[in-house]
């Protein structure tokens, strides 16, 4: 029996122009299995330069269920998630990503687990056939000194791949931050023992490379730390009573050396790797102040998220929509 329940699955696509119909086609087929009346499917396109939006304008023309969010340029994944969120009216948003290495066939899984009560259904990735050794040792070990130094237990292998119900949509939707973390964000609303937790293995990509290159993961590394701990600044602080100690101790040694037991010590060494050492300390304290510093500022400038177009065929208009962080909204209609 069908529930009335509905739900929207978000996906963000950015130059995936190969992999768009495979996702339809196996996403359609999960569908048919799930027991809910109404669904939509929502490609945000986060400023493709292939293909991708035609094979989305596609897919729209002959199914109604089928939505597209526009940005004009790509605004990252993170802003492509939160605008597919904005657009969304389901009762349950999942989310996803276009590039088949979130397997459709757990959806169901997902919706079931839902209409039992679950408001959060996360996924934990077990194994990637995609990376490298390496790049899961990196992973690894990131996850133990985020862990370490944030605030909030972001747990390790659980990519943005989940289900989330409309009570908490609305919530996140308060948010007022440009750099949004969705994982460590939903850490900080609700206690992980609470949300229910699917494993799977992400598959080879069906074509194409990942998006995610080094330095693109590199800054979302930092970002993660940045944005749930303050935990870096005491540790600079800590840093700087270090070797404020170290100083003293080396200060007092020379003076004893000296004074005391009349054995002058040749002093430019010394003095040399002093100075190289509270250089370097002072650099990193002022690097990670700075780091908070300019993120401050990017908050304060409160610049529109992002530029987008809502494509939606099943009442014939087009929306643009500039969305601001504290979540006004101006739209205009280009009927």
């Amino acid at each position: 029996m069908k529930n009335d329940k509905s739900v929207s699955i978000v996906i963000s696509a950015y130059n995936e122009e190969d992999n768009i119909k495979e996702l339809y086609r196996q996403l359609k087929s999960v569908l048919k299995t799930v027991p809910i009346r109404k669904y939509e499917i929502i490609f945000v396109d986060d400023g493709s330069k292939d293909k991708t939006l035609y094979y989305c304008h596609e897919l729209q023309q002959k199914d109604d269920t089928v939505k597209i969010v526009h940005l004009v340029r790509n605004f990252g994944h993170e802003t492509a998630m939160t605008a597919g969120m904005d657009y969304a009216s389901g009762d349950a948003v999942i989310f996803m990503d276009a590039d088949l290495q979130h397997p459709p066939e757990y959806v169901k899984q997902m919706v079931d687990l839902w209409l039992k009560g679950n408001d959060i259904v996360l996924t934990c990735r077990r194994d990637n056939l995609e990376t490298s050794k390496f790049y899961k040792f990196c992973s690894n070990y990131f996850y133990k000194i985020l862990n370490m130094l944030s605030d909030t237990y972001i747990p390790q292998s659980t990519p943005d791949f989940r289900l989330i119900d409309r009570k908490y949509i609305d919530f996140l939707k308060k948010f007022n931050e440009r750099d949004t973390l969705f994982r460590g964000t939903l850490s900080w609303i609700v206690p992980l023992d609470k949300m229910v937790t699917i494993d799977f293995v992400a598959p080879q990509r069906l074509t194409g490379q990942s998006k995610y290159n080094f330095s693109k993961s590199l800054k979302l590394a930092v970002n993660s730390i940045l944005q749930f701990s303050v935990k870096p600044l005491y540790l600079s602080l800590w840093l700087a009573i270090i070797s404020g100690i170290f100083a003293i101790g080396l200060g007092l040694y020379v003076i004893i050396e000296h004074y005391v037991l009349n054995n002058p010590t040749p002093g430019y060494a010394t003095i040399m790797a002093t100075i190289v050492f509270m250089g370097s300390v002072t650099l990193l304290i002022l690097a990670i102040m700075g780091a908070y510093i300019a993120k401050i500022h990017i908050e304060t400038k409160k610049r529109p998220l992002y530029l987008a177009e809502f494509m939606d065929m099943s009442h014939n208009k087009t929306m643009s929509v500039t969305v601001m962080p504290e979540a006004e909204k101006t739209t205009r209609s280009n009927l």
